[in-house]
């Protein structure tokens, strides 16, 4: 089968594009935000407002949670739509987000983040991790997450350099 070119240029802009977000960033600042976290921003903060009548500990995981749920939704969908190659380039979202998430996590401990509200807000991740007992483990739990992130993104783009060979993606 012939490549479709286009889709193989554009599977290497968005892998170059989404590994250096998510080897750029090793201290866990916001040196390397980009447009995207603009938009996963919003989708975290309306996932608070989603979980808001769920008690305490879901109203706040409830930002992550949504975070990587939305796009993971999107890329279920055109996957069981049969359009492989866009469901893995909105895979390499899921990744970032699931990056962005370690990155919050990671901060659990130090909370240098600057978070919406100022410093009198709760920190997600402290609170959460701290309600399981798990603070202490917040560096382990971070490397693990943004591992998965850096997985999903590796399985993203040899997805859409499979799919890119396709007849009908």
């Amino acid at each position: 089968m012939k490549p479709n070119y286009w889709k193989l240029l554009g599977t290497a802009f968005l892998a170059w594009y989404f590994m250096s977000y998510a080897v750029g960033d090793p201290q866990g600042t916001l040196a390397n935000w980009n447009f995207v976290d603009n938009v996963d921003l919003v989708i975290h903060e309306a996932g608070h407002i989603i979980f808001l009548f769920f008690g305490d500990f879901l109203h706040i995981l409830g930002g992550s949670l949504t975070q990587i749920l939305v796009p993971a939704i999107f890329a279920g969908y055109f996957f069981l739509r049969r359009q492989y190659f866009s469901g893995s380039v909105v895979l390499f979202w899921v990744g970032e987000n699931v990056i962005s998430v370690a990155t919050y996590m990671g901060d659990a401990v130090v909370q240098q983040l600057p978070l919406l509200g100022g410093d009198g807000v709760i920190h997600d991740w402290n609170y959460l991790l701290s309600a399981t007992g798990l603070l202490k483990y917040t560096i382990p739990l971070s490397n693990i997450t943004h591992g998965i992130g850096v997985l999903l993104l590796i399985a993203a783009a040899v997805l859409c350099v499979r799919f890119s060979f396709e007849e009908k993606t």
